[in-house]
């Protein structure tokens, strides 16, 4: 598993090098860049990034303006904005679009650290829905057409004479369709299956 990075984007070198100092003393890797062209320029920290620190108004592309490129590409960093000018409809907009979260420097720091260990949390929480998802829709790719057909039936609570009812097939054709699904999806129970199901389900909208 990647080790948790965060990356601090600011055009203000003061500051910049402040909040990277201030991170750091969470023991977590940090990457600093004076541009948001600076940060998707680099594969590295796009791919690594578990939280990004986040200046409003920088020159060129704007901290809401990366945020827009993040989201485009499918990259869901949780975003804390830090500005010197964020006025209602900014943080709005910021919070609406998913920003983790929205400081007013000064700051205070003991919060910052708070909210970036809490960010880290939730990006880390998210990567392992990936991965866990990626292995599940993975086991469902294996699923014949036909038993696909009868995984749904045993989801929705249908018995064995019903489902082969709606498919015309036999019950002992449905209950060889049921092992072979709880064998390719390496379940123990009809709970365990539906459970599974229905959070791939739910992750994957």
């Amino acid at each position: 598993m990647d080790t948790p990075l965060v990356c601090v984007v600011d055009d203000d070198d003061a500051v910049r090098l402040s909040i990277s100092l201030l991170v750091e003393t969470l023991g977590l890797p940090v990457r600093n860049f004076p541009s948001a062209v600076d940060m998707l320029a680099d594969p590295q920290a796009l791919e690594q990034a578990h939280c990004l620190v986040l200046d409003v108004r920088m020159p060129g592309l704007s901290g809401v303006g990366l945020q827009e490129r993040l989201m485009r590409l499918g990259n869901a960093i949780p975003i804390i904005f830090v500005s010197a000018h964020g006025d209602v409809p900014m943080v709005a907009r910021a919070m609406r679009d998913g920003a983790f979260d929205f400081l007013q420097k000064p700051f205070n720091e003991q919060h910052l650290l708070d909210r970036v260990q809490e960010a880290v949390q939730v990006a880390a929480r998210r990567r392992n829905e990936k991965v866990w998802l990626a292995d599940v829709q993975g086991r469902l790719d294996c699923l014949t057409a036909r038993e696909r057909d009868v995984m749904e039936g045993m989801v929705a609570g249908r018995l064995n004479k019903q489902i082969a009812d709606d498919l015309g097939i036999s019950m002992k054709t449905v209950e060889q369709h049921r092992s072979r699904v709880m064998e390719k999806l390496r379940v123990d129970s009809l709970a365990e299956l539906v459970r599974m199901v229905v959070l791939a389900g739910d992750q994957s909208d």
